[in-house]
Parts: structure tokens; sequence; C-alpha cells
């Protein structure tokens, strides 16, 4: 199921809300709807479905717990329409100092580069 469709039902994003704050059981999710156990665990299948829930047997229950990578397509969308641009890898900014330190140390060889430079003559001048 997409996540999209799954999020557009304003009780699966209730739901959703209440598993961020950490794993439930079927039962206390319900009580908190105004709705029969078993459509909040139809909902909860879906949201499974849709990769935004896990859930885990323990016994004769069911916990639910919010899947934060199954969220990764709409935040993507979200910074899309908000123009915001992906976070720059670790990696780039490795890459960045090297080239400064690349780019000082050749200025440094260049003012004591050999006389006839521009530098150079413009120290004598």
């Amino acid at each position: 199921m997409d996540p999209f469709i799954a999020l557009a039902d304003p009780i699966r994003r209730d739901l959703l809300r209440t598993l961020a704050s950490g794993p439930a059981r079927v039962v206390d999710l319900a009580a908190r709807h105004p709705i029969s156990r078993p459509a909040v665990s139809k909902h909860l299948r879906l949201l499974t479905e849709a990769g935004l829930a896990t859930v885990e047997d323990r016994g004769r229950e069911r916990h639910y717990a919010l899947a934060r990578p199954g969220l990764a397509p709409v935040r993507a969308l979200l910074d899309e329409l908000a123009g915001r641009r992906p976070p720059i890898p670790e990696s780039a900014f490795d890459a960045l100092e090297l080239e400064v330190r690349r780019t000082v140390h050749d200025r440094r060889v260049g003012t004591d580069a050999a006389p006839g430079t521009a530098s150079s003559q413009e120290e004598s001048a």
C-alpha cells in the first residue's frame, strides 16, 4: 500500500502519532478511539502494509511500533515541495576541507615562488 494513501485517514495519522512515542498494544490503541477494536486492527494492518508500522506478536498480544524508514517517501516529497535539498553527506565536507587545504598550500607556495613572478615583483617594488 502507498504510504500517502495510508496517511490520508485521520485515524491512521493519530495511530502513528501515538506510535511515535513508543510501541503499543492493540487494546491500548483501540481504547483511544471511538471505533471498534477490529476497526483499529484493520487500520494498523494497513499501516503495516504501507511500511509505516511494524507488528510483533508477544504471546496473545500484538504490539505495534512506528516504522520511521517508511516515512522517507513522505519526507522526500515534503522537502521537495518546501524547496529544501537533501542533507549534504559528510564525505562532501571532507572533500571541501581537502580542497581548502590544497588552495591555501598553493597560495603559500605561489607567494614564495621563484623571482620574476607577479607576487615577488610586487614585494620588491
